[in-house]
């Protein structure tokens, strides 16, 4: 069994704007609320996503979210506090 070891490539990074994206999506928001939230349009939304996907070799809203958290890309604990919002 191998394993895709993403660990050993290169350092991946993501942009500020990346990763508030990520953050976005990850609260459950959709293209569209997220492109409301950082005042840009859904395209750009969708930009920045695709951007996401590739730099973290996945397909997907939920594994960029989990491989970005697994990497320490993103504060997991933002999403798991009871902020009472």
């Amino acid at each position: 069994m191998s394993q895709r070891n993403w660990q050993a490539q290169k350092p991946v990074r993501l942009t500020k704007r990346e990763i508030e994206v990520l953050s976005l999506i990850a609260q459950g928001r959709s293209s569209q609320e997220v492109a409301d939230a950082l005042f840009v349009s859904k395209r750009t939304v969708d930009f920045h996503l695709a951007n996401i996907y590739e730099k973290l070799n996945v397909n997907n809203r939920v594994k960029a979210f989990r491989r970005a958290a697994q990497m320490g890309l993103i504060p997991v604990e933002v999403f798991f506090s009871d902020s009472g919002d």
